[in-house]
């Protein structure tokens, strides 16, 4: 009973589920007011680093071996 290697979890989609996650949770509670305290530079660099994992998710899904 071998998993398939297409649907293992690697560290690059642990990553990007867990970036994605925080940064729309900051943005949400930045916009209710909550985390009004947090600049917004902060949640522009939460978007570029799930932006760049995001293209290195799709490169590793794209992979053959």
């Amino acid at each position: 009973m071998s998993k398939s290697t297409r649907f293992q979890r690697s560290p690059v989609t642990l990553a990007f589920l867990l970036s994605c996650l925080i940064t729309i949770i900051v943005y949400v509670l930045r916009g209710v007011g909550i985390l009004g305290f947090i600049p917004g530079g902060v949640i522009l660099l939460l978007i570029t680093v799930s932006g760049f994992l995001g293209i290195l998710y799709g490169v590793q899904m794209t992979r053959r071996f």
